[in-house]
């Protein structure tokens, strides 16, 4: 279990990066188009080793994540991707579309009484928090609950994976990743026995064992919504603060909304920054990657961790010529984001719905405190208040 959770790699210290950084989009989509030579099995283990309190904290809860999916560099990734992309086919993603604008319309409509009542309103948790959710278990076929705890268990998780946390904020951590992973197990029990399709009773058939499943499921429950709250969260708080070319009214018209949210996947995706090993050493633009060398992929352009603009960083394709192509922020080959075109389609609904409901408002705080991890960024908060308050 330990070396599932756990990371060689060091804090930053000095402020020296740990990682050849890849910033140039070509080069990028090289890397992740050599998976025999640059491996994902360091895609979700933790930046920060794991003290041994946090690792019993996880033991007790039976925490394993066996590579299944996005760690997964062997022949079986193939046909657990081909069960998992059967749930996002386009067709089930455009049949979404009414059940996204009606829940996103929803959200915007009490985000409306509640500014109205109070005078303020924060957007991620009235419109972006919860819809993602939502679509995402109704389209795994899954159990809708517990969304307050699946959001928080959410955030825990990503700063856990992701962050610098010291020993003892990694305690409170564990405990919650403990507990998701103990809810997690339940649903995942519960959906095995379930006559309905879903998710996990597709993987089971194809032949995965439950930890296997829990595996999978603890890292696609968090990426398949809190992802999307934190792109709709960073196009939301942009457009507010009017720094993107496009205004509040404008973004009231879905093309415009949808224009918007491909600049932030272009730009400051939620997603910016993933990570590769080399499995054997190789060649990358001139530079000699050995085995086990960490690769750190700039996908759209990262924000706030240790290393940005450090001079002494290691750095393959520094000159980059103008924004990321938008396709990046969700990857590209084998291990593309299943969920690319919901969450897009998901941000520009949810965006648009948003402007159109809210009329007359401001940002009322430009300076938020924002989600900055080695590979997840947003503002934690999008407040807005009337114009003339």
């Amino acid at each position: 279990m330990s070396a599932a959770i756990a990371s060689d790699v060091g804090l930053p210290g000095s402020g020296t990066c740990p990682y050849l950084v890849v910033r140039n989009p070509d080069t990028v989509r090289d890397v992740l188009h050599r998976p025999m030579e640059f491996s994902p099995a360091n895609a979700l283990l933790a930046v920060t080793p794991l003290t041994g309190q946090a690792l019993r904290i996880l033991q007790k809860a039976r925490f394993a994540l066996p590579p299944v999916l996005a760690s997964n560099d062997t022949e079986t990734h193939a046909g657990i991707r081909k069960v998992v992309a059967g749930f996002f086919t386009p067709a089930k993603v455009a049949a979404m579309e009414p059940r996204i604008r009606g829940l996103a319309r929803e959200s915007a409509t009490a985000a409306g009484r509640l500014l109205a009542a109070e005078g303020s309103v924060d957007l991620v948790g009235a419109v972006a928090a919860d819809p993602p959710a939502i679509v995402m278990l109704e389209m795994l076929g899954l159990p809708v609950r517990d969304l307050p705890a699946l959001k928080a268990w959410s955030l825990d998780s990503l700063e856990l994976f992701w962050g610098w946390p010291d020993a003892g904020r990694q305690l409170e951590l564990a405990r919650s990743a403990a507990d998701f992973y103990r809810w997690l197990r339940e649903m995942v029990l519960e959906s095995v026995a379930a006559p309905e399709t879903n998710l996990f009773n597709a993987l089971a058939r194809h032949g995965l064992s439950t930890p296997q499943i829990c595996s999978l499921g603890y890292f696609l429950l968090i990426a398949g919504q809190e992802t999307t709250t934190q792109l709709i969260s960073t196009t939301l708080f942009r457009l507010a603060e009017g720094s993107r070319g496009i205004s509040w009214t404008e973004a009231a018209s879905a093309p415009k909304a949808r224009d918007l949210v491909r600049h932030i996947l272009a730009t400051e995706s939620s997603v910016p920054t993933w990570r590769r090993v080399a499995s054997q050493d190789t060649v990358l633009d001139g530079h000699l990657v050995p085995a086990g060398g960490e690769v750190l992929l700039e996908l759209t352009g990262n924000h706030g961790f240790p290393w940005a603009d450090t001079a002494g960083a290691e750095t393959s394709g520094n000159d980059r010529p103008g924004p990321t192509p938008y396709g990046l922020a969700f990857g590209s080959g084998i291990h593309r984001c299943l969920g690319a075109k919901l969450a897009e389609l998901e941000a520009a609904v949810v965006v648009h719905e948003t402007a159109a409901a809210l009329k007359g408002v401001r940002l009322r705080d430009s300076n938020p405190e924002w989600i900055r991890l080695l590979s997840f960024q947003a503002p934690r908060t999008v407040t807005l208040e009337f114009l003339y308050s």
